[in-house]
């Protein structure tokens, strides 16, 4: 699959493609169906993807940015696994918010794509102020030539699959919940971090991640951690900012069971099982330490029922 961040229909020679465009952060299940009326029904068209970075509602409020349920390596990722030839992960600024419908088909989807059939969802809102909807879509995709598909909705008992119900499941600690709108469990990869090794003094050695920021979820939970040699391997793991330690950054820190192999660098997948307790504040490091304790036999019940 081909990322591709910038568009310049002056220099690339790209192939004609069959696109669905969307935020698709988190590529739930209503998600899915986009892509696959993007797959279908394409014939010799390339498959492809268009989103955009940051998200559309955190650019015009970075004072409450929207909850991130995918990083950039996770969406591409999942993007590639779906068999996507392109992915289109185009800059949001504020050039790209000023332009009219009109321009956004023309420049964007038509001379920049190369889409001769374009995919979207039945509420798909485009150009400046949000002004196109598929009603001008429509009329747009006569004018400009191309074919529009547009997707019902996908419900999940009597309410709509979204982005914003897997955040409000995440929020409390609801994974199967969640899990069943995205079709998979929620998970979070990316390269281990070197961190202060705090963990390791206490105990409780953790590989580190960055989350997606700011992360749709956070607490204590149980988890399995793959990748790196690693199948499943049963674990503890806290996503916060560590107001004990005067932490200032987001981190996601997972306690393997049982290892102690070196992981740093490796690209490993953290998926959430349960939902142990929320992040609190601790009155010193001791008696954080007590409670991981107690975390950590919590998910080891958890994840082996044999044990509860």
């Amino acid at each position: 699959m081909r990322l591709i961040r910038y568009l310049n229909p002056e220099l690339d020679d790209r192939p004609a493609c069959s696109v669905a465009v969307g935020n698709f952060d988190g590529l739930h299940r209503g998600h899915q169906a986009l892509l696959d009326a993007a797959c279908a029904g394409g014939g010799k068209l390339a498959t492809a993807m268009m989103c955009f970075e940051p998200l559309p509602a955190t650019f015009f409020r970075p004072q409450a940015p929207v909850p991130r349920l995918l990083n950039l390596r996770d969406r591409v990722g999942l993007a590639r696994d779906y068999g996507l030839d392109l992915m289109f992960m185009l800059r949001f600024n504020v050039g790209f918010a000023r332009q009219s419908p009109e321009r956004f088909v023309r420049d964007v989807l038509v001379r920049g794509a190369n889409a001769r059939r374009v995919v979207v969802g039945h509420d798909f809102r485009f150009g400046s102020r949000a002004a196109g909807d598929v009603t001008m879509l429509m009329k747009l995709a006569r004018r400009y030539d191309f074919e529009l598909v547009c997707v019902d909705a996908v419900d999940d008992g009597d309410e709509r699959i979204s982005s914003s119900r897997v955040r409000e499941a995440l929020a409390v600690g609801k994974l199967d919940v969640a899990a069943g709108l995205l079709g998979r469990p929620y998970a979070i990869s990316g390269r281990v971090l070197r961190g202060n090794e705090l963990g390791r003094q206490l105990g409780f050695a953790t590989v580190n991640l960055r989350p997606p920021i700011p992360p749709a979820l956070h607490g204590v939970y149980s988890v399995r951690v793959s990748g790196a040699g690693l199948d499943h391997h049963p674990g503890v793991a806290s996503i916060g900012l560590r107001p004990t330690v005067d932490g200032r950054d987001w981190l996601l820190e997972a306690h393997l069971f049982d290892y102690d192999g070196d992981l740093y660098g490796r690209h490993v997948r953290v998926e959430f099982v349960e939902f142990i307790r929320a992040e609190r504040k601790f009155e010193d490091v001791d008696a954080m330490k007590r409670q991981m304790i107690k975390d950590a036999e919590k998910a080891r019940e958890t994840l082996d029922p044999a044990r509860s």
